[in-house]
């Protein structure tokens, strides 16, 4: 009997990382049927990802895979705007400043909020837990009033703005340059709008959606149709998981999702040091997504930190002499040297391969060892609340052995998919 491909259906915030997950999926097209990507905000705005993402399935001769727009911005907030710390990593256009679809959404911006973003503004002095007291995250201060024109230098009154996961006031939002003139107001993903991506503008020759609220539709009659034999592979923030159960709750028995995000056992990626980036993007739609009794394998910083992509293999793939190569290349260039900046002792030996290894559990399991545990994320920070973004076991879950668990990769095998990974993506250069 031949074995069907796995089914998969991706949501992503397409930046450096998830390019080379995409890369890694395509070139595993014999075990991977890619059947569609919704690309959301995360490392840069919905719109930007999703012309990233069609521009990277251009480039290695995918256009028929259908790309849809997700949500926008995190569930708690009215709009989004890109941080500048994934800025830091992704670069201004998301994929490492190689300009891959054309200018990228966010500009080249002068006077706004973040413009002094030197090496001091990010030391560890701005990040202290004094500054993530409960009162800064309270609900009180995400009221409208707090959001006024004159804090953001831009016009959202009325709206609650989410700054790379962080309220707008807060001390740790600091906004990518020129995001603000690009903010999202609130289209929500329940409320559909029609809309016209720059990507699309152009040739038309992709089968597209063009609405707001298909991907998450989209994602629902996956799951109706397939079940467990599709995997949701969520490389960014869990907002189109979240809006998608709680939309159709009928499918979360039916959920399989591996996710990239979160850490159990290591610090976070964050201004805090605490959470991680895909999870301080929205902890209530994380928290929920925990609960949801989804089939969940969760892929944090406690694995991706031990899987280092080192300088060789990009060397390798621009040696190809193709523009897949010297792209792929490029990326990795990119993040090798913004993460040896960020931390030489961490990152000495390459870029974490955060994304692409969340790719590859999905499509293989035993690359990962877990562990089963109720697990939540912190919505609030204050005493007996704990950090906001932060993904801890579930107390509840040690007297209630119902509650629903996750699958909380803390072991990997990190030579094996280093391996597979590199030669699989010199194949998908050629």
């Amino acid at each position: 009997m031949v074995q069907c491909p796995d089914r998969i259906i991706a949501s992503m915030d397409t930046g450096v990382d998830d390019a080379l997950a995409l890369a890694y999926l395509l070139g595993s097209a014999d075990e991977c049927e890619l059947g569609g990507v919704i690309a959301s905000y995360g490392n840069v705005d919905a719109n930007t990802a999703y012309a990233n993402t069609c521009a990277v399935l251009d480039l290695f001769g995918r256009a028929d895979i259908p790309v849809f727009l997700g949500s926008e911005h995190p569930s708690w907030a009215d709009a989004f705007i890109p941080d500048a710390g994934c800025a830091q990593f992704h670069g201004d256009d998301g994929l490492g400043n190689t300009r891959l679809a054309g200018s990228g959404a966010l500009t080249d911006g002068a006077g706004v909020p973040g413009d002094d973003m030197s090496g001091d503004d990010m030391s560890g002095d701005d990040m202290s837990g004094d500054d993530m007291s409960g009162d800064d995250m309270s609900g009180d201060d995400m009221s409208g009033d707090d959001m006024s024109g004159d804090d953001m230098s831009v016009d959202v009154p009325d709206e609650v703005v989410s700054v790379g996961g962080y309220l707008a006031g807060d001390v740790h939002a600091h906004p990518a340059l020129g995001a603000c003139s690009r903010v999202n107001r609130s289209r929500s993903v329940g409320h559909p709008q029609s809309t016209m991506p720059t990507a699309l503008a152009s040739g038309g020759k992709r089968r597209c959606s063009v609405d707001a609220a298909d991907g998450i539709e989209y994602l629902i009659e996956q799951v109706r149709e397939f079940g467990r034999d599709v995997t949701v592979l969520a490389t960014g923030p869990l907002t189109d998981v979240d809006a998608a159960i709680t939309r159709a709750p009928d499918i979360a028995s039916k959920l399989r999702l591996v996710m990239m995000g979160g850490t159990l056992t290591q610090p976070g990626n964050c201004w805090d040091a605490v959470a991680e980036t895909n999870i301080i993007q929205d902890p209530e739609a994380a928290n929920r997504v925990f609960h949801s009794g989804a089939d969940i394998t969760m892929v944090g910083l406690d694995v991706t930190h031990q899987c280092l992509l080192p300088q060789s293999a990009a060397d390798r793939w621009r040696a190809t002499g193709t523009k897949r190569g010297r792209f792929l290349a490029d990326l990795a260039d990119f993040s090798i040297k913004a993460n040896l900046e960020a931390d030489p002792a961490l990152f000495s030996g390459g870029m974490p391969l955060h994304d692409p290894l969340a790719a590859a559990v999905a499509l293989d399991s035993s690359l990962v060892d877990c562990f089963d545990l109720a697990l939540r994320a912190e919505t609030n920070t204050g005493d007996f609340n704990g950090v906001r973004g932060r993904t801890t076991g579930d107390p509840v879950g040690l007297v209630n052995h119902s509650m629903p668990h996750v699958h909380v990769a803390l072991g990997v095998d990190s030579e094996r998919f280093l391996d597979e990974f590199v030669e699989r993506m010199a194949e998908v250069c050629r």
